[in-house]
C-alpha cells in the first residue's frame, strides 16, 4: 500500500496521468465510439473493442494514455498530424498522435476499410466475430499465432457481441406490420410465417419488400405457391448457418435445410462440396459453418 501511494504521488508530481483501468471501465468508456464506427464503416464493434483492449492493455499503454493512439497505428508517409516515437518492431518508430481517442477509432476503421488486404472481411456478417477475428490473423494484421483466439476470448468473456446487435436496423420491423408477427431468425435475419391464402404479391404489398427480392431471398420462383406455415425471409440469408452442422433426417431436402438455418442454398452446396441440385440421404452430416 505504501509503495502504491508513493508511485501515485510520484506520478502526479511529474504531471503523469495514473490510471489503473479495468477491462470493464475501458469497454464502458469506448463502447459508444465503437458502435458509431460500426454503423458508419461496418467493422464489428466487438472486434474493435477487443483489439483496443488487447493493444492498449485495457487502456493503460503509453500510446493510449498519452497520445490517444489505441491501435498502434504508425505514421506512414500520408500522416500530417503530430507524432511520437517508440520502440516497436524497430527502434524509434513513428506513431500517430490524436487529440481524442475517437480519432484513433476512426483511423482504425478506415485502415481496415480502405486496405484491399482486408476486403474479404467485409463480406462476413457484422455479428460474425469469429470469422472477423480469424480473418484479421489470416490477412496478417498481427504476427502472434494466438491473435484470433485472444480476440475471441475477450469478446466472449466480456459479452462484446451485445454491441454488434446495436447495428441492427430498428426501423425495419414497423414497415412489415400488419402481416403477422415479424420474427428474428437465430441467424439474425427477419422473417415471417406465411398464413393461409397469402402469396408473394400480397406479401410484397404489405411488407414493402419487392416480389423480386422475396423470390431472391427465399430462392423461389415467381410462380411459387406459398404454404401455410412456410418461413419467408424478408432479408438476404447468410453464407453460413447459425449452427456448426446438421444431421439430415428423412424427408428433408437441401432447400428445407437451408431455410431452417438461414443459409443461402448455393453456399450450403459449396460448403459441403456437393453438386447443386443434388439431394442427400438421411444420416448425412452437413457442415453449416467452418468453426465451432
Amino acid at each position: 500500500m505504501k509503495h502504491s501511494l508513493f508511485f501515485l504521488i510520484f506520478g502526479l508530481s511529474l504531471g503523469i496521468t495514473v490510471c489503473a483501468q479495468t477491462p470493464e471501465l475501458y469497454i464502458k468508456r469506448y463502447s459508444s465510439i465503437a458502435v458509431k464506427e460500426m454503423k458508419t464503416h461496418k467493422v464489428p464493434a466487438s472486434i474493435t473493442l477487443a483489439q483496443g483492449l488487447l493493444e492498449t492493455g485495457n487502456g493503460t499503454s503509453a500510446l493510449a494514455m498519452e497520445h490517444n493512439n489505441h491501435f498502434g497505428i504508425k505514421c506512414h508517409s500520408s500522416w500530417e498530424g503530430d507524432r511520437t516515437y517508440h520502440d516497436d518492431d524497430e527502434e524509434g518508430e513513428c506513431f500517430r498522435v490524436y487529440d481524442h481517442a475517437s480519432e484513433s477509432y476512426r483511423d482504425h476503421s478506415l485502415f481496415l476499410q480502405k486496405n484491399r488486404r482486408y476486403a474479404e472481411l467485409f463480406e462476413y456478417d457484422i455479428t460474425d466475430y469469429k470469422s472477423w477475428a480469424k480473418g484479421l490473423k489470416a490477412k496478417g494484421y498481427a504476427t502472434s499465432p494466438t491473435y484470433a483466439d485472444k480476440l475471441i476470448g475477450l469478446i466472449e468473456k466480456y459479452n462484446l457481441t451485445k454491441y454488434d446487435m446495436q447495428g441492427e436496423d430498428p426501423d425495419y420491423a414497423p414497415k412489415v406490420s400488419g402481416i403477422g408477427k415479424v420474427k428474428l431468425h437465430p441467424n439474425r435475419i427477419l422473417y415471417i410465417v406465411a398464413k393461409a391464402g397469402q402469396n408473394l404479391q400480397s406479401l410484397s404489398k404489405r411488407t414493402k419488400v419487392s416480389v423480386s427480392d422475396l423470390v431472391r431471398f427465399n430462392e423461389l420462383n415467381y410462380s411459387s405457391v406459398l404454404e401455410e406455415g412456410q418461413r419467408i425471409f424478408l432479408q438476404q440469408k447468410r453464407k453460413y448457418g447459425h449452427k456448426v452442422e446438421h444431421l439430415v433426417k428423412t424427408g428433408e431436402t437441401m432447400y428445407t435445410i437451408a431455410q431452417e438455418y438461414g443459409i443461402q442454398l448455393e453456399y450450403l452446396y459449396k460448403r459441403n462440396k456437393i453438386t447443386a441440385g443434388t439431394e442427400v440421404v438421411s444420416g448425412t452430416v452437413l457442415a453449416l459453418r467452418t468453426y465451432k
